[in-house]
């Protein structure tokens, strides 16, 4: 662990963990690294509780209606909610049915802890790891702005700083300019993973080479490729405009644009794969052009269509790997599948909460470049 500097600092305030059940065991992951990284420090003169999580309890009634009790008080406490509102296994009873809480559940329990607050806590960031409504992020016709609506209601409700992680579109932080809103990346982590798991990949990088599912996604693989050192390939997804399905409109077919792909390993990078279909479009696309290995690299897997696909994919020699993180809930079908590697941000945000509380800077956990680039030169000495 990185040796950090907090007593030039002094605390903005006490440090406190509200963690929303839909993310507990994160939660409680982030709770060890900061103990453990303040524990060092107690000679000089800090106070270490034996965890910084505030006791609640998030409470459904029969009807479906909630409320959130706080079991202790947050008076003048630099208080950080961490919450998962992908996390579709929390389930609660309405008129004797049995029903998973949605986004918007998870958005409303989050409003009412900070209605429960009631205004008392000195500091108040929210960890939203994936974006609420995200993908609704611009008007195209006479359609809502989900995430910037719930961005100004969080404001208004007392939260001072947001924290979420590769949003689709980072842009919708204009909807609250007053506020701090911080755009984190997992390519450290996913990066170090894939470093440690597939070291014969780097000793020839012209046999590797970065692909990007679509043209959205195209600056995150230029980062990956400047960091890296791999050369870039693109697809284009052609649709069907003049038909909508699922929500969607239909691909049609993907084209490629790049260096030929014969024999080359590839690695996929993209923010979210929700069906999984245009990876796989892509997949059977390289392996026409016969492809090596490929590799998938993605900060969120919602596996919205399960993995059977996935396994079948993976039987037939299609697909190697899938790197992914635990920042939105993963179900265990898929975290015990062979082609399956979790990548744990656990420690990752434990040292931004730990320098947001002595008021550090994390610019450099922000743009982590450096960071990488001395990972791939510590690789390249273990060839």
């Amino acid at each position: 662990m990185r040796n950090e500097v907090y007593l030039k600092h002094s605390p903005f305030g006490e440090l406190g963990l509200i963690v929303m059940e839909n993310c507990e065991t994160i939660g409680k992951w982030i709770d060890d690294h900061l103990l453990e990284m303040r524990r060092p420090f107690l000679d000089e003169g800090l106070e270490l509780p034996d965890s910084f999580i505030i006791n609640k309890k998030e409470v459904r009634f029969s009807n479906g209606e909630g409320k959130v009790f706080l079991e202790e008080s947050v008076r003048g406490k630099d208080i950080y909610i961490v919450t998962d509102i992908g996390n579709y296994n929390i389930t609660y009873t309405m008129f004797g049915y049995v029903n998973r809480k949605s986004p918007d559940d998870h958005l409303q329990d989050v409003k009412r802890v900070l209605s429960a607050m009631a205004g008392k806590a000195r500091r108040i960031t929210l960890i939203m790891p994936l974006l609420y409504s995200s993908r609704q992020h611009s008007r195209k016709g006479r359609e809502s702005l989900d995430c910037a609506m719930a961005l100004q209601e969080l404001e208004k409700l007392g939260v001072d700083d947001i924290l979420t992680f590769d949003a689709h579109d980072p842009t919708i932080q204009n909807a609250v300019p007053l506020i701090s809103f911080e755009n984190l990346y997992p390519t450290l982590d996913i990066v170090k993973r894939f470093i440690s798991d597939e070291r014969e990949l780097f000793k020839e990088p012209s046999k590797m080479l970065l692909i990007s599912p679509d043209t959205g996604a195209m600056d995150r693989a230029v980062y990956y490729s400047s960091v890296l050192g791999f050369d870039i390939g693109l697809f284009y997804k052609r649709r069907d405009h003049s038909k909508v399905i699922k929500g969607k409109n239909p691909i049609v077919q993907h084209e490629y644009i790049g260096k030929d792909v014969k024999d080359c390993n590839i690695l996929i990078v993209d923010d979210m794969i929700a069906s999984g279909e245009s990876v796989f479009d892509i997949v059977e696309e390289l392996k026409k052009r016969e492809a090596g290995r490929i590799f998938v690299a993605t900060t969120y897997a919602l596996f919205t269509e399960g993995i059977d696909k996935f396994n079948r994919f993976y039987e037939a020699g299609l697909i190697d790997r899938l790197y992914t993180t635990n920042l939105s809930y993963v179900p265990e079908a898929a975290r015990q599948a062979p082609w399956f590697s979790e990548v744990d941000m656990s420690e990752f945000i434990a040292r931004v909460v730990n320098r947001l509380n002595f008021d550090q800077s994390i610019s450099d956990l922000i743009d982590n470049r450096k960071s990488i680039n001395e990972l791939l030169s510590y690789a390249k000495k273990l060839k």
